[in-house]
């Protein structure tokens, strides 16, 4: 029992977030994908050695792939190590996939990752989402929302 507790006190929450995505990309539908590792990733992982900024998904056959997303080497690996920007498998089952790419399809729309977090099984888990590219028009929008949102909030206290 008192092992257990040790575990869970020790296991580092990993919430890797993609600030800028929300700021260029109005999210039409959002999804949680598994993702395919290999070797010392789900290290650098748990480090927080990832950047998701530039990253997008792309369909290759009727599988999804994420790519540009830097997962960096771990540093106690050898010759061994990840390669950093190798395209990884998204694993989605086929009713998701289909909307993915049904959706894709559309022009200006694209997938992009969103979070990447480690879920209590241990897994790593991507979430990506449905996106069209916002105008600067509506990026002013958001930002005029955000302030009265803000002052509204200070006018309470």
């Amino acid at each position: 029992m008192a092992k257990n507790k040790d575990k869970d006190r020790l296991q580092k929450t990993v919430n890797i977030s993609n600030r800028r995505a929300s700021y260029e990309y109005q999210f039409l539908s959002k999804y949680t994908a598994g993702i395919m590792l290999r070797g010392t990733e789900i290290k650098s992982i748990r480090e927080g050695n990832v950047n998701l900024s530039d990253g997008y998904c792309v369909f290759n056959g009727n599988e999804l792939f994420l790519l540009q997303v830097t997962i960096s080497k771990y540093t106690e690996g050898t010759h061994y190590n990840h390669e950093p920007t190798r395209e990884r498998k998204l694993l989605l089952n086929k009713r998701e996939l289909k909307q993915l790419k049904d959706g894709a399809q559309e022009q200006g729309v694209t997938i992009i990752p969103t979070r990447l977090f480690i879920s209590d099984r241990g897994f790593a888990k991507v979430d990506i989402a449905l996106a069209k590219g916002k105008k600067l028009f509506d990026k002013r929008e958001d930002i005029k929302e955000r302030d009265v949102k803000r002052e509204m909030a200070r006018e309470r206290f």
